[in-house]
């Protein structure tokens, strides 16, 4: 099981709108720029942000800007404006164990409450952590090797 890479180019481009908003228009071929990624991919990720209500995106070449204050958005946020989690839950079953087998029988009843318990202590970590953490540290990283 891995997380998609839309989650770590979320924060990228919340990195990229909060960094540059004073001095660049912030648009979806800029982040693309930044994070080597297709605008196309970008477009569809600031889209489940803006649908979150984490961002604002103007039309046409408008840039995109931030709605919230950095430490009120954190990575539980964003993980779940951009992960595709069918029902909430994080880790998927297969579907129809044998129930003839007495593995297969008895698999959902030994595991199910295990995988709540570190799904929740996943989101719970993800609680914890803002990108205002996030923009604090890279602004120290900028600092420090002169951008």
């Amino acid at each position: 099981m891995q997380i998609s890479s839309r989650f770590t180019l979320a924060v990228h481009i919340f990195a990229c709108i909060e960094i540059f908003k004073n001095d660049y228009k912030v648009t979806s071929d800029f982040i693309a720029a930044s994070t080597n990624v297709n605008p196309v991919i970008i477009r569809k990720i600031l889209l489940q942000l803006k649908k979150s209500g984490l961002i604002y995106v103007a039309r046409g070449s408008g840039g995109a800007s931030i709605t919230k204050p950095l430490n009120e958005i954190t990575f539980l946020d964003i993980y779940n404006a951009v992960e595709c989690i069918e029902k909430g839950e994080l880790f998927h079953f297969h579907e129809n164990p044998n129930q003839n087998c007495p593995v297969g029988k008895n698999i959902h009843s030994v595991l199910d409450n295990k995988l709540m318990r570190v799904q929740q202590a996943m989101e719970k970590e993800l609680a914890s952590l803002t990108l205002e953490e996030v923009k604090k540290e890279m602004e120290t990283y900028i600092f420090k090797k002169g951008i």
